[in-house]
């Protein structure tokens, strides 16, 4: 499958009081057309930042430096690499291409203008709509996002509605542009259950429909689930873990993903105490050496406190966890061992 996304040793470093820190730190991954992927972690991780820092949105942080690349090649076109556009280029990408939408909407909503002028800017800006035209569009993407009375609302501002309501006109404006990409940071937090559920609808909808590449970033497994197809696992920011979705949900192999699963209640009906991950993230300046995981890894070796792990295993599932790594050689030498006890 032809990478519509293809992002290889991504880095973000800022100026720290001990010396410099990467919050993100070489940072691999793809996204494929109409492909939904989970990035997934506790907060603090860096999966906003991650994102931020390949539409360009971590350029103005004061003494921020910016390595790896980020190929976009929609529709088969010749790859740009995000991070080496300049501004000019940048925002002719954001929104009409790849298009975000943030975990707060009372924040990212302008008060002082009704839904229908923040939706027209992108519509102007990204398809030469105005007017009458642009406020028609408009209605017609506010429906798409699930918003009930559309033309109503779109004549509303940001205060006179609800939160899911505000979360949804965000995603009309996102929606404005035709991205090929949509990246959505946490957009459903702090939405009560239900309206999270029908948002989640609406965006597997609008993937079904219009072929969009979703990037889910979120720390709620439960979320990931009903969405993804492909989960990455972020750890003090570096990717742990690739699996697809059903496979790491069944057969997750890094110890940090274990844990983050075995932390989620059953439905089953069972007696038994949720597991939880002793200790807390580390922070950037203050990653430990080796593994990053390894002061909370009940599976903890002497190399995983000395060097960092590369990955192994193929795809569509890899993991850099040494632990993995000797224990996929222990199954493979007793199956070895039991075939040569065998006697013909």
């Amino acid at each position: 499958m032809t990478a519509l996304l293809s992002v290889r040793e991504l880095s973000l470093s800022l100026p720290g009081s001990q010396g410099r820190i990467a919050p993100v730190d070489g940072v691999d991954f793809t996204i494929a057309a109409g492909e939904c992927v989970g990035l997934v972690g506790e907060s603090g991780c860096g999966k906003s930042l991650t994102a931020l820092t390949l539409l360009g949105l971590t350029r103005g942080l004061p003494g921020s430096r910016i390595g790896g690349s980020a190929a976009w090649a929609p529709d088969g076109a010749a790859p740009l690499d995000l991070l080496r556009l300049s501004e000019r280029q940048l925002t002719r990408v954001r929104g009409g291409q790849i298009a975000m939408v943030f975990q707060d909407p009372q924040s990212s909503l302008n008060p002082l203008y009704r839904v229908d002028y923040q939706v027209g800017e992108a519509l102007s800006l990204h398809r030469n709509m105005r007017g009458r035209r642009a406020f028609a569009r408009t209605v017609e993407l506010l429906a798409a996002s699930g918003v009930p009375q559309p033309e109503q609302r779109a004549r509303s501002y940001p205060h006179q509605l609800s939160g899911g309501l505000r979360q949804r006109s965000l995603l009309a404006i996102a929606l404005a542009g035709q991205p090929r990409l949509l990246i959505a940071d946490e957009p459903t937090t702090a939405l009560d259950v239900t309206v999270q559920a029908q948002i989640l609808r609406e965006l597997r909808g609008l993937r079904d429909t219009t072929g969009m590449a979703i990037l889910f970033i979120t720390h709620d497994l439960g979320v990931v689930a009903q969405v993804c197809d492909r989960v990455l696992v972020m750890y003090a920011g570096r990717i742990v873990e690739r699996a697809p979705a059903e496979r790491f949900f069944t057969h997750p192999w890094h110890p940090y993903s274990q844990g983050l699963l075995g932390s989620l209640p059953s439905l089953a009906g069972g007696q038994e105490d949720l597991s939880f991950i002793a200790g807390s993230p580390p922070r950037p300046g203050y990653f430990p050496t080796g593994c990053r995981f390894n002061p909370r890894c009940p599976l903890v070796t002497e190399r995983c406190r000395s060097e960092y792990p590369p990955w192994f295993g193929q795809p569509p599932q890899e993991v850099a966890c040494w632990e993995h790594a000797a224990a996929a050689l222990r199954q493979v030498t007793t199956a070895a061992g039991r075939a040569g006890a065998v006697k013909p």
